[in-house]
Order: structure tokens, then sequence, then C-alpha cells
């Protein structure tokens, strides 16, 4: 390979020149053509980046040496197009980091740490893992942690009798220089949560656009999806999940103590026997605020991400005023939607 070569396809070195097939990829290589690729650092490839990518990723695995103009606009349309359905698992149009480790090939025990593919049930496991590994309380998972955390990964796998110490600290290097967004070294709460996906945030979900279309059926579904002990309440890691899942809908990058106080607002303003617990009574409260937010405005970025009048940004800023200032409204929809059972909220 010569130079010039290297310069006009960037995936060109990463092949084995007699079979024409990209190398396994090590931790450092693809950490490499990731970099190269997310040019503008946002965390995807997408736009001009992602037809530069496709074109050379063709290209370089093509027998005949092809350039990558060789590949022509309609060619880059149908390939997209087909790329992008096979790899793009949550349809959002960009390629993430996960997604590009499932079709370059790599290490099998790095490709591994990628490939966490039983994505959690709830926050409330994840939140039970954080817990876990943050073992200092700093509320971060920093490198030493970070370690122990991949380690006991390829343990689970029966691999870790295949990584020396030094791999693992590469590995670990990796994560941190993939998931690290702030570059401060450690991951906080939203970034380990992108490492460690769970299914989904049922809070997200389109039944809690708008009062009108939640039902009783609905609000046991999400309350039984948090009270993972089946005690009645949700309280513990379970409430930790909850509000995870409910503060990821008002701001994207947060740490555990944006966590803390978000709990302490919701808390205040929602807890009204005081017990530090969520009753269905308690959700019920929640649930109709949001999804009578979400039947009124469109969400819009501002504060923490959402309208100004939204309740979740009251509750992040002002303890749940708008809650509060609302109470007899919301109880006029919890009669409304759900029957006389369950209109009798404390005060």
């Amino acid at each position: 390979m010569n130079s010039l070569e290297k310069c006009n396809n960037f995936m060109r070195q990463f092949r084995d020149d007699e079979s024409r097939e990209l190398k396994k990829l090590t931790a450092n290589q693809f950490m490499e053509v990731w970099s190269h690729y997310d040019a503008d650092g946002n965390g995807y490839i997408e736009g001009s980046e992602l037809d530069g990518f496709l074109k050379e990723f063709v290209s370089s695995v093509n027998a005949k040496d092809a350039n990558p103009e060789s590949v022509s606009d309609a060619m880059l349309v149908e390939l997209k197009e087909c790329f992008m359905e096979a790899y793009d698992d949550n349809q959002d149009g960009k390629i993430e980091i996960r997604e590009l480790a499932q079709l370059l090939p790599m290490e099998e025990n790095f490709l591994l740490l990628f490939r966490f593919d039983n994505p959690l049930d709830s926050s409330v496991e994840f939140m039970k893992i954080w817990k876990t590994y943050d073992r200092d309380n700093s509320g971060f998972i920093e490198a030493e942690e970070l370690k122990n955390f991949l380690r006991d990964l390829l343990r689970e796998a029966k691999k870790d009798n295949d990584v020396s110490e030094d791999k693992l600290l590469e590995y670990t290097d990796t994560m941190l220089q993939v998931f690290d967004q702030n570059k401060d070294g450690k991951l906080q709460l939203s970034e380990m949560a992108k490492l460690l996906p769970v299914k989904e945030n049922f809070l997200c979900r389109s039944v809690l656009k708008g009062a009108s279309k939640l039902t009783k059926e609905d609000i046991e579904r999400v309350f039984a999806l948090y009270d993972r002990d089946n005690n009645g309440t949700i309280e513990n890691d379970e409430l930790n999940g909850f509000l995870k899942d409910l503060l990821e809908l008002v701001k994207k990058d947060y740490d555990a103590l944006d966590l803390q106080e978000f709990q302490d607002s919701i808390m205040r303003g929602c807890d009204f026997n005081k017990d530090g617990k969520i009753s269905k009574k308690e959700l019920t409260m929640i649930l109709l605020a949001l999804a009578k937010h979400g039947a009124e405005d469109d969400m819009q970025t501002s504060g923490m991400g959402l309208a100004a009048n939204n309740p979740l940004a009251e509750i992040a800023t002002m303890g749940m005023k708008a809650f509060k200032l609302q109470k007899l409204r919301v109880r006029h929809f919890v009669n409304r939607t759900l029957g006389a059972n369950t209109t009798s909220l404390s005060h």
C-alpha cells in the first residue's frame, strides 16, 4: 500500500492485501475509524460523513481497487438505503458507534463489549448495575470501575481467560474515548446509559402524549414496569430507574447529582405521604400531568430541554410548582379518565 492510496481511502489501510478483505480491527484501530468519519465529533456518522464512509468502505474491499469516486450517486442512494435498513437499529437516520460495530470486523472479545445485545429490561436494572460498579459512590464510573465492569462482562461470556490485563486496559481506554463525551476521564450516568442501554423508555411512548388517550391499563403497565418486587410501591432502585427515565425526557446529558436534585424536586411535589416512595396514585398524578402537556403543546427545546411551561421543566427548577398549581385540574383528569377509584389523592 502506498501513501497516496491510503490518503485516498482511509479504510484501505485496514485490509489484507492478498484477500482484499478487511482485517479484524483492534480496539484502537476501531477508534481510529470512528474518529476519522465522525469528523464533527457529535457522536454520529451522518450526512456527508456517512456518504464518505460508505464509498470508502465499499471501494476498500473491491477486488479491482476501485476508487471511492467510482461509487455513483445512484449506487450510493441504494447502498445507503440497504445499509441503514440493516444497521440503523433505532431508525434515526444516523449511525451510532454501536451500530458501526456490527458492520466492521473486530477482535471477538472487543466486539463482545459493543454487542451487549440483550438490552436491559428497564432502567431499574441499569441503576442496580450502576450502584454495583460505582463502588466509591462518587456518582461516576471511573476507569478502574469501568475496567471491572468490562472484566465481569467478559467473565460472564467465559472470555476473560482470553484477555490479558494489557488488552483489558486497552479496551477500557477505548470505551472511555468512545463514551466519555465531556472528556473528563470517567462516565457519568447519561454516558453509561449509552454504553449499557435499556430496551425502551416507556415514558416516551405515544400513549403518554395525551390525557384523553391515557387509560387505567396504561398506568397499570407503567407501574408494573417499575414495581419489580410487586410490593405496591416504587422505591429504592425502582424509584431511581423511574426518575432516570423521567429525567431523560427533559435532559439528555445528566449525572448522579442531576438525578438526586431531580428526585428531591419530584418527591417534594408528588410524595404526598412523605414516605420516600411513589404509590400508584402518585404515579398517576405524574403521568397525567405529562400526558396533559403532551396533548396541549409540542415539546420545544428550552431550559432543560422542554418548553418553559412544561410541568416537567417546572419539576426540575421549581419543585413541582406546576403540579401544585394545577392540582384541581389534574384531579379532574383523573376522575374523567380513570373513574372515582383513583380520585382520592392526598393533599
